[in-house]
């Protein structure tokens, strides 16, 4: 039976649940996952799934040297002790750190999944370079890279990060059953979860209030919609997850009165909350394909994203969802009422992007792509002999 190791820095938010959901997609009685992280919400919920769980502390996701080697000897470490089969890596950080340790260890095959990248234009060039450098020669030692959305495959094959044959390309594993659903029922039981009047205008995101999610941005967007109403019903603004930022977002949404916003915090239930929403926004800096956006649709709420990364994978502009530039809060609640005032164009997109889903992101899909990945040895993958980054 494999044994497969899964490292990911953090196992939280939409790369920690597509980690989750991956591992205990996977038939125990033909893989044994242990899922080795340094911190995240998710971990009591991998243990009582049944899975393996090691935490190490050191695997951090600032750069941080001297907690860095600490974290990359400790996983070389316990890859060699353990004798795993596979290497699994998630995320930036633990992506490096956990490809050069399974190289190191000597485990014969390693899998990264590239949710996003590290690199953006935003960036220096100098870092960006760095970045992209740093990419290419953990490449060398990568045997597979699945792609979260096409946009991220489109982009590791054009930066040459991987031969083309080594790259595949993956959807998330949307969240199923009754949760999921819509109809007057989700909707009101969405709303009383969240504490929100039935017939209130709900205007909402789902993410980590980080950087990355722009959320001073989704404040900008719900004031904006705010003062163009020319009369009621105002927008209650809804914000689903934690992070480091929330008492910054917090302070910018109670510095001047206002419209309503909600600051859920970090809820296990996200799935059965969504229907709350008459509109879905997604205001991220950047973004791999986001698993809460692909949930929205398939519980019929139409979407308006920053057009990113691979986000455009499933919001086609005009056909399931609308699509604006980052940092244009303007523009994204210009196309929030133009969906609030349209409700029939609003009902359209919702069911155009519904029907357009299919089977792509069911948990199915994703076990069929990981099992690939696991058991298929490509003839051309190769392995550097002299390690990837000394230190």
């Amino acid at each position: 039976m494999p044994r497969i190791a899964t490292l990911i820095t953090r196992l939280e938010g939409g790369a920690g649940l597509l980690t989750l959901r991956g591992a205990l997609s996977l038939d125990r009685e033909q893989f044994q996952v242990t899922i080795i992280a340094g911190s995240g919400s998710l971990l009591d919920e991998a243990a009582a799934a049944g899975l393996e769980v090691i935490v190490e502390p050191a695997l951090c996701r600032a750069i941080d040297p001297r907690r860095d080697r600490r974290a990359l000897g400790s996983l070389s470490d316990l890859l060699r002790e353990r004798s795993f089969d596979v290497a699994h890596t998630h995320t930036a950080k633990a992506g490096v750190l956990g490809r050069m340790a399974a190289h190191r260890a000597g485990l014969p095959w390693i899998v990264h999944t590239y949710h996003g990248f590290p690199f953006h234009e935003f960036q220096s060039r100098w870092r960006r370079s760095a970045y992209v450098a740093i990419e290419r020669r953990l490449g060398r030692i990568t045997d597979v890279a699945l792609c979260v959305g096409t946009g991220v495959a489109v982009e590791a094959i054009r930066r040459g990060l991987l031969p083309p044959e080594r790259i595949r390309t993956i959807g998330v594993a949307a969240g199923t059953g009754p949760a999921s659903g819509s109809g007057a029922g989700a909707r009101e039981r969405a709303r009383r979860a969240l504490g929100i009047p039935p017939g209130a205008t709900v205007v909402g995101s789902v993410g980590r209030l980080t950087y990355q999610k722009a959320p001073e941005d989704f404040v900008a967007t719900i004031r904006a919609l705010s003062d163009q109403a020319a009369g009621p019903p105002e927008v209650t603004g809804v914000w689903i997850g934690g992070g480091e930022l929330a008492g910054h977002v917090g302070r910018l949404a109670a510095q001047r009165p206002g419209p309503r916003i909600v600051l859920a915090g970090e809820r296990a239930d996200v799935p059965a909350l969504l229907p709350a929403f008459d509109v879905f926004v997604l205001p991220s800096r950047y973004e791999g394909l986001p698993t809460a956006v692909v949930e929205a649709m398939a519980c019929g709420v139409p979407v308006v994203a920053t057009a990113v990364n691979a986000v455009s994978d499933v919001v086609v502009p005009g056909e399931t969802g609308l699509l604006v530039p980052p940092r244009r809060p303007d523009l994204m609640a210009g196309a929030v009422r133009y969906l609030l005032d349209r409700p029939a164009a609003a009902a359209r997109m919702a069911d155009n992007a519904r029907a357009r889903l299919g089977r792509r992101f069911d948990i199915s899909t994703l076990r069929d792509a990981l099992v690939q990945a696991y058991t298929v040895r490509s003839q051309s993958a190769t392995i550097c002999d002299d390690g990837v980054i000394s230190g």
